[in-house]
């Protein structure tokens, strides 16, 4: 194990830049905070860079059966803690991962979520997780989307991150793929030649796509769509939030 007592280390200096997405790019490397997203990683088996933690947090990830000996391990103290971390109360442990995105993937099955241009990291996790909760087998983030590996995006999937497959790509390939290979391409949208939710069925296997949340699904997503579906609003709100309405299809498909 080694020990580091000063926010001005080169190391520190650096992985206190991974809360940053260009340096997240530049490095291939992104950081998680605290105990359940760390025993997440640790359970699907990710080999970390560095674990990072104070004596008492170093104590606690001995017991989830850390090897707090390696020299990737380093012991920190509480201001390096501070630096380091993205919340206001840190739980003083963190784990730097490379960020592992395949360069080819075949879309040619399953249940997919497809993100068109999402800027909000809570709505991206919270999707994210209840893709995962529904048991679909991956979320598809086009380029624009938010960073996936953001601290606020890492703690909203709430593990979740390590259980199904998350990958950024060019929707409109990713629709054609997925069209070549019989699947279908349902685009969430308030739109006069749209079904409601209602009106379909559930199948085997589909790729439910959902639109930014100002401005929706992009005009080339929606026309490459296979059917356009919307959920009907009772009340006097103008719309959806975009997780709870993705969880709400999400749900229904399941």
């Amino acid at each position: 194990m080694q020990q580091i007592s000063s926010v001005n280390n080169k190391t520190i200096k650096d992985l206190a830049k991974l809360n940053k997405k260009k340096y997240r790019e530049d490095s291939g490397l992104y950081i998680i905070e605290g105990f359940h997203l760390i025993e997440e990683a640790l359970k699907s088996g990710k080999k970390f860079q560095y674990l990072l933690g104070t004596d008492e947090a170093l104590s606690k990830a001995e017991k989830m059966g850390v090897d707090i000996t390696s020299k990737t391990v380093i012991l920190i103290n509480k201001a390096i803690a501070r630096h380091l971390s993205d919340t206001k109360n840190s739980q003083e442990i963190f784990m730097v991962l490379k960020i592992n995105q395949p360069k080819n993937f075949s879309f040619n099955y399953g249940k997919w979520v497809l993100l068109d241009n999402l800027a909000d990291p809570g709505n991206v996790g919270t999707i994210i997780r209840t893709a995962d909760a529904a048991g679909f087998d991956g979320v598809i983030l086009s380029p624009e989307s938010v960073d996936l590996y953001n601290p606020k995006t890492q703690r909203s999937m709430q593990g979740s991150q390590f259980h199904i497959d998350l990958i950024k790509r060019d929707l409109s390939q990713v629709i054609a793929d997925f069209q070549e290979n019989g699947i279908p391409v349902y685009a969430s949208m308030l739109d006069k030649t749209a079904k409601e939710l209602s009106d379909f069925e559930k199948v085997s296997q589909l790729a439910l796509v959902i639109g930014n949340e100002a401005h929706g699904v992009s005009d080339l997503i929606s026309e490459m769509s296979d059917e356009k579906l919307y959920i009907p609003i009772k009340g006097q709100a103008e719309s959806l939030n975009a997780a709870v309405a993705a969880g709400i299809m999400i749900y229904h498909f399941a």
